[in-house]
């Protein structure tokens, strides 16, 4: 077995999703363009969805100049994971606990939920094929570019102005299960829950052929102009979203979920059992090491909504309660920390010839160069960098980050239990 230096470049993989923005449009194929991808030309008609950095079985990074990949590299040196980490976390066979992402979504992604931990081991051992893995899938969005999405249940008080207000979206109700909820602000939490999940069940499960007709009335009604103050905030997300998926219910969830924009820097986390769907921009995405999507709208692909129903909090809030508020650890790095153990990222920031430190990590870490270039540097070496360059930082490895001739921007995912 050959040494590794503890800090190496990796080959990140390409998901093609037909929702991913197209060509030179996607942040995707800009990274790809960067990233030592073999073989890969842009084709400005091909959609880049994905960019994935990590040790997933359905598709694990390659190692630059070595034949094996990175999940056989960290089966042969797991010091590169470190102690701490794989007593934490089930690091077998070269497994990390998180996968790193980088998202272009040019059209919608579905309604859906990600499973916890113990219903996604029921769940692949009943479905393999379609859940993939035993593990949960909490995550943590954060915009490259302006970004929208559909994020969490709306406040109560919210979606009963809703109910009240859109005929069509109520129409699609059963009229007990209405009143039921026009009525529930005075119950308990615990009783306002149960009555948000018959709501949305209700939806989920209304007859298709009355969800195109209430649809097309809906889109009728706001393209003649006649949005009622109310529904100004969403009226262009929900033409948008019916010219994409046309008749499919999941434009219905515009008016029980919270619809979030954000600019550059901000991150939302969604944990286990929230529903959403991105809509538009490009993200990083860190997660924790899982493809388990269970999905009820918005979609070409097989639809769970039974499942969806189940697994779902039904805990209402404004979006803003899922952001995740970076803290400046040093003058170039912030720090976004979600609510878990599974995973961290860094966000560097360095200007023209400036170099930022990061102290040793007792776990592994995986890192891109979004923008600009420059070089990392170790006891033992250093690599120079460029906008799409992907490296692997074994656990206990101090480095240097240096700016070149322009400003550099890296994001940094690791996890140390």
């Amino acid at each position: 077995m050959s040494t590794i230096e503890p800090v190496f470049r990796i080959i990140p993989t390409i998901q093609n999703y037909d929702w991913g923005k197209k060509g030179k449009d996607s942040k995707v194929a800009e990274f790809a363009s960067g990233a030592g991808i073999c073989g890969f030309t842009l084709n400005q008609s091909v959609p880049y969805a994905e960019l994935w950095m990590g040790t997933h079985v359905k598709s694990p990074s390659g190692v630059v100049d070595r034949k094996q990949n990175l999940t056989q590299i960290l089966t042969e040196n797991p010091g590169l994971i470190g102690d701490q980490v794989s007593r934490r976390f089930d690091t077998t066979n070269g497994n990390l606990p998180f996968l790193f992402k980088v998202l272009a979504i040019g059209k919608a992604l579905s309604i859906q939920t990600h499973p916890d931990k113990k219903t996604s081991e029921k769940l692949h051992a009943e479905q393999p094929t379609v859940y993939t893995d035993p593990n949960h899938k909490p995550e943590m969005a954060l915009a490259l570019t302006d970004f929208k999405a559909l994020c969490g249940f709306m406040p109560i008080a919210r979606i009963a102005e809703y109910v009240k207000t859109v005929p069509e979206f109520n129409s699609l109700i059963d009229p007990s299960i209405v009143t039921e909820f026009l009525n529930c602000t005075n119950l308990s939490e615990s009783e306002q829950k149960a009555v948000l999940k018959k709501l949305f069940a209700a939806l989920m499960t209304a007859d298709v052929s009355n969800i195109a007709t209430q649809l097309r009335t809906l889109v009728a009604r706001y393209q003649r102009g006649g949005q009622k103050p109310i529904e100004e905030d969403v009226k262009d997300l929900v033409l948008t979203l019916n010219e994409q998926f046309p008749k499919d219910v999941g434009v219905f969830c515009t008016f029980m979920l919270n619809y979030v924009r954000m600019t550059p820097g901000q991150a939302i986390f969604l944990g286990a059992g929230e529903p959403h769907a991105y809509v538009e921009g490009d993200v990083m995405e860190c997660m924790a090491n899982s493809d388990n999507v269970i999905r009820a709208g918005l979609t070409p692909k097989p639809k769970d909504i039974p499942n969806l129903v189940s697994v779902l909090t039904y805990t209402p809030s404004d979006w803003q309660k899922h952001m995740v508020n970076p803290v400046h650890i040093t003058q170039h790095t912030r720090k976004y920390d979600p609510p878990i153990q599974d995973f961290t990222v860094l966000q560097v920031k360095t200007q023209k010839g400036e170099t930022e430190t990061h102290e040793a990590i007792p776990g592994p870490s995986i890192a891109i160069v979004t923008e600009g270039s420059g070089r990392v540097s170790w006891s033992g070496g250093e690599l120079d960098l460029q906008a799409g360059s992907v490296i692997f930082v074994g656990a206990e490895t101090k480095i240097k980050i240096t700016a070149g001739d322009s400003n550099l921007v890296v994001f940094r995912a690791y996890v140390t239990a």
